[in-house]
């Protein structure tokens, strides 16, 4: 009896076992398996959460690495202080234009570089940390923005004929209650400094920092302020060729760089497992069997999927200026997130794609690392910030820097 059970426990230990096998996903043959093939230091992973505060801390984050490359110090500096000072510098903006202009969560790079440059920072640990004074873990922007919009929105178009400045105090008030007071002095390291005096310690000259773009509505080897509302401060940023545009990239990246990258993840090539194709349409869905119009009609989730099948052989756009051009203008190229470009891999077959830190948490197959080719970045930046001494010597000449 007893020689039974166990031959019984056996077959069904067999037949688990046989079950288990089926049921294992079959494994993606075409997933990239990348190279590295240069990869500058960065800081650790943040999760901006529910906030559209991607500009905060992809371009914190490009300021924590500019520190690692000159003094190799590690530094976590406070996203809370830049969007408490950029927020109330926003709402003055659009107070002072009646509200014929956009209050909104998003922002430019150059924000948090103004911010550096004319307020100074602190550490992420002079504040109270993102959500906690409202209950949370981690940034939630829902009902924070549910009230700062309306309240900026009354003040800006107010039939006041003189506004008071007490406007200015309400809102600050909310801005303290969700994001936390900024310090006027804080100890750091035992030592004692104000915002201004922390900046100016970390050891960077905040004239070194640059705007790249390229578009042919404005001249070559000329600047002008990129026409997206985010960017409100209206800074200006290089226009060179598309094929300049990369290879300052690249020569950054070499030289030991990083680089704040704004751009648009809004195609289907974005994927949520930390991957980025600029998709070909056409030979994507001819790969699949189906006619163009079955493809256009799939939704973006679909789309993604198939992509995602497909991996390091999903046919790409050869990008081109005129193609930049036309999708800026038609509304298709926009700057939905900051990331920060910090290395170069290559896959399997040799194709190479940027390593770029994300700021939504270990999310992805690669724990908040994305790698997005070559051909989308060319594709869908919109502008970058970047040291003025990674760009090749021959392109700063024409830029006069």
């Amino acid at each position: 009896m007893k020689k039974i059970f166990t031959l019984a426990l056996m077959a069904l230990v067999a037949v688990g076992a046989q079950a288990a096998k089926k049921k294992a996903p079959a494994k993606n043959q075409n997933k990239p398996v990348f190279t590295v093939v240069k990869e500058n230091p960065i800081t650790s992973i943040k999760d901006q959460n529910r906030s559209g505060t991607c500009w905060d801390y992809s371009t914190l984050s490009y300021f924590e690495a500019e520190i690692l490359k000159k003094s190799g110090k590690t530094y976590d500096l406070c996203e809370s202080f830049v969007a408490n000072k950029t927020y109330m510098d926003r709402a003055v903006q659009v107070v002072r234009l009646h509200g014929d202009c956009q209050f909104a969560q998003g922002g430019s790079a150059y924000d948090v570089h103004y911010v550096l440059q004319h307020y100074g920072i602190c550490p992420e640990e002079a504040m109270p940390f993102p959500g906690s004074l409202y209950g949370d873990s981690l940034n939630n922007f829902n009902e924070f923005f549910s009230v700062l919009i309306p309240y900026v929105d009354a003040v800006s178009k107010s039939s006041s004929k003189k506004l008071s400045s007490q406007w200015k105090v309400g809102l600050q008030g909310i801005l303290d209650a969700y994001l936390g007071k900024c310090p006027e002095e804080f100890t750091y390291e035992g030592k004692k400094y104000t915002p201004k005096s922390f900046a100016a310690s970390l050891g960077l000259d905040w004239n070194d920092y640059v705007s790249i773009t390229s578009y042919t509505h404005h001249p070559f080897y000329t600047a002008f302020p990129v026409e997206v509302q985010d960017n409100w401060r209206n800074p200006l940023s290089y226009n060179v060729p598309m094929d300049e545009m990369m290879q300052i990239i690249d020569n950054a990246i070499e030289q030991g760089y990083t680089v704040a990258w704004g751009g648009d993840v809004s195609e289907p090539g974005f994927t949520r497992k930390g991957l980025a194709y600029a998709v070909d349409d056409k030979k994507t869905q001819s790969l699949q069997g189906s006619d163009m119009a079955r493809w256009l009609k799939m939704t973006a989730t679909k789309k993604r999927d198939i992509i995602d099948s497909l991996g390091c052989n999903v046919p790409e756009i050869v990008p081109t200026q005129q193609m930049r051009q036309e999708r800026f203008d038609n509304w298709e190229l926009t700057d939905d997130h900051g990331m920060l470009i910090f290395g170069i891999a290559k896959d399997q077959n040799g194709k190479e794609y940027y390593m770029v830190k994300n700021s939504w948490g270990e999310t992805g197959d690669y724990k908040g690392i994305w790698y997005m080719t070559k051909t989308f970045i060319a594709a869908n930046t919109m502008d970058y910030t970047v040291n003025k001494n990674a760009i090749p010597a021959n392109i700063r000449k024409k830029l006069g820097l």
